[in-house]
């Protein structure tokens, strides 16, 4: 028989051996806590270490030496940098010995020896002490000079690229002839230079006069010569002098092989009114027995000779200036003085560009015999003293007679051209 089962629990498996403890027991915290409360009281409570940390955090501390690495380096390099500005500020070789260490460019109408004349002080200076603003200004103060720039090249030179003015006609200015650019700035004709300038001599200028002045006549300047050549014809090269003096009454100098004529042109509708001039010019020629200038300002009619009075005189060129004026291509018609009361001078002119029209069209519409009759006059200024002529002013037509009249025809209307 099977022994009976006995329902007693023994002790050894109510609490294990010492130093086993079940798996369960393990995983439970509540009896990690229960142990470490009972055995409390018999054991000595630990205290707490506290971790030391250091005052300045290792990054900060990696911050600062890098800091201090870079500020050794700046100071090194600020040394290194002083000494070499001692260097160059007393050392012979960033000095410029003579003018040869400074080289110009650019040089076309200014002289080199202009030029010197600005920088001829820094001559033994040493390069970094010249001042290259204050030098540029005052190159640019030479009436040739438009810009300049300067460079230092170490160790000991200069280099100057100087920017020149274009000049757009030659300029009448009391007893002098001159260049003038499209400001208005006014230019000495070049010395010893073999260019010549085909240019008409403006009239109307003064060197009393502000500068925007002078450039709002020579804006007129511009315009007259781009209208006249805008045909193709380049009417401009029949002009050998603009007068300019009377914004609201622009005069030209037309030249052709039998003489000098002048010709109001108004103040605009330039190429127009000149080739009303160019068709009939002729014509008029063969009708007076003078032709001194042409009035194409009004809109019905033409006025020959009307001018009464000479203008006033300019003073005489000197021989060096007439000398100075011709080499640089002034023509030699304008700079005669011209008297009103005398014959026209005969100019030499060659021949005209194949190609130029012989006519043009009318420059206005057809104007009324009764009106053209109304405007009719006829003035008889006071003889000329020497010649014994008498001037007269006529309104004539465009077209007129083929016969040339006994008596200037007393009216003559654009319309009929």
């Amino acid at each position: 028989m099977p022994p009976k089962a006995d329902s007693t629990i023994s002790e050894e498996e109510l609490s294990p051996p010492a130093g086993e403890a079940t798996s369960s027991e393990l995983r439970d915290p509540r009896l990690l806590d229960l142990e470490a409360e009972q055995e409390s009281p018999f054991l000595r409570a630990q205290k707490r270490v506290p971790v030391r940390r250091a005052a300045i955090p290792k990054r900060t501390v990696a911050y600062l030496g890098w800091a201090a690495l870079t500020l050794g380096l700046l100071f090194l390099a600020g040394m290194a940098s002083l000494s070499a500005y001692r260097y160059g500020q007393h050392s012979w070789r960033f000095r410029l010995e003579s003018s040869d260490d400074i080289e110009i460019t650019g040089l076309s109408n200014v002289t080199r020896s202009q030029v010197m004349e600005v920088m001829g002080e820094d001559i033994g200076r040493n390069i970094f002490f010249v001042p290259l603003a204050q030098r540029k200004k005052q190159l640019e103060q030479i009436p040739w000079v438009e810009s300049a720039s300067l460079m230092r090249f170490v160790p000991n030179r200069l280099r100057i690229d100087i920017h020149e003015r274009q000049p757009t006609a030659f300029a009448r200015v009391g007893s002098k002839i001159a260049l003038i650019d499209a400001s208005g700035v006014l230019m000495d004709l070049p010395v010893n230079n073999r260019k010549r300038f085909s240019f008409p001599v403006v009239l109307g200028m003064s060197l009393a006069e502000p500068q925007s002045t002078r450039a709002e006549r020579m804006k007129i300047y511009r315009q007259l010569v781009a209208e006249l050549d805008s045909s193709g014809a380049h009417y401009s090269e029949d002009v050998s002098e603009v007068d300019l003096s009377d914004p609201e009454d622009i005069k030209v100098l037309a030249n052709d092989a039998r003489g000098e004529v002048l010709v109001h042109l108004g103040s605009s509708n330039f190429l127009e009114r000149f080739k009303i001039y160019i068709t009939h010019v002729q014509l008029w020629r063969q009708q007076f027995a003078r032709l001194d200038s042409v009035d194409l300002r009004y809109e019905h009619q033409i006025v020959v000779n009307p001018d009464f009075e000479a203008a006033p005189k300019p003073p005489p060129l000197s021989a060096s200036q007439v000398r100075a004026a011709l080499a640089a291509g002034v023509r030699p018609a304008t700079l005669v003085n011209r008297d009103s009361g005398k014959a026209p001078r005969t100019v030499a002119k060659k021949a005209p560009k194949p190609g130029r029209p012989a006519s043009v069209a009318k420059a206005s519409a057809p104007h009324s015999a009764g009106s053209a009759q109304a405007s009719s006059t006829q003035t008889k200024p006071p003889s000329d003293q020497g010649s014994g002529a008498e001037k007269s002013t006529s309104t004539v037509p465009a077209g007129g007679a083929a016969a040339k009249p006994a008596k200037p025809s007393p009216a003559i209307p654009k319309g009929r051209a």
